[in-house]
C-alpha cells in the first residue's frame, strides 16, 4: 500500500467515524435539548463575572488622609519595610518593573477620617533591587520571628520570578468586623 492509498483510507475511516457519531448524537438529542444546553452555557458565562474573587486591590476606602510617603500614614500601622510610594509606585501598587508577591501578611489599621478599622494586606514587591528610601518599622502587634505569619521581619517574595525584595504596598482589603 503506497502513501496515497494510506492517506485516502485514513480519511475515509475518519469520515465514517465522524458521520456515525454525528448521526448517533442527532438520534439521542433534540433541537430543544441543544438550545437548552446552549442557553445554559450562555447564562453560565454571563454569571461568571459575579462569582466571588479576590478583589484585594479594589476595596479602597473613599476618604483618605495623610501622606502615603510617610511612615505615619494610617495604612502603615503594621508595615515593616520600604514604602513603594517612595520608590515609583503607590500605597497599593508596585513600581513598574517589579511584581507583587501573592503571599502577604495582614494587619488591622484605623482610618482617622471615618474612625473605622480596616484589614490591610501588606504585599512585598519583588524583582528589582532594594529601594533604600522611606524605610519603616511599624511593629504594632508584631510577633517574634518564630511565629512567621505574624512577623514583618520575613521577606515575602514567594511565588514570584525573583526573590529580590524591592518595597512593600499596603492594600485595603475591606472593613474589619468583630468576626475578623
Amino acid at each position: 500500500m503506497n502513501t496515497r492509498e494510506l492517506v485516502r483510507s485514513s480519511l475515509e475511516l475518519l469520515d465514517r467515524f465522524t458521520s456515525q457519531n454525528s448521526r448517533r448524537l442527532a438520534r439521542k438529542t433534540s433541537r430543544r435539548s441543544f438550545v437548552t444546553r446552549l442557553g445554559t452555557l450562555v447564562t453560565g458565562a454571563a454569571v461568571l463575572p459575579l462569582l466571588p474573587v479576590s478583589r484585594a486591590f479594589s476595596a479602597e476606602p473613599v476618604e483618605e488622609m495623610g501622606d502615603p510617603q510617610s511612615c505615619d500614614y494610617w495604612r502603615y500601622c503594621a508595615l515593616g519595610g520600604t514604602l513603594c510610594s517612595c520608590c515609583g509606585g503607590s500605597a497599593n501598587s508596585c513600581p513598574p518593573g517589579s511584581e507583587v508577591s501573592p503571599i502577604s501578611w495582614v494587619g488591622t489599621c484605623r482610618n482617622p477620617v471615618d474612625g473605622r478599622d480596616y484589614l490591610i494586606s501588606y504585599n512585598d514587591c519583588c524583582g528589582k533591587s532594594f529601594c533604600n528610601r522611606c524605610s519603616c518599622t511599624n511593629t504594632e502587634r508584631e510577633r517574634p520571628v518564630y511565629f512567621p505569619s505574624k512577623s514583618n521581619s520575613v521577606l515575602w517574595c514567594f511565588g514570584t520570578e525573583s526573590r529580590a525584595y524591592h518595597c512593600t504596598v499596603a492594600a485595603v482589603l475591606g472593613e474589619a468586623t468583630a468576626d475578623d
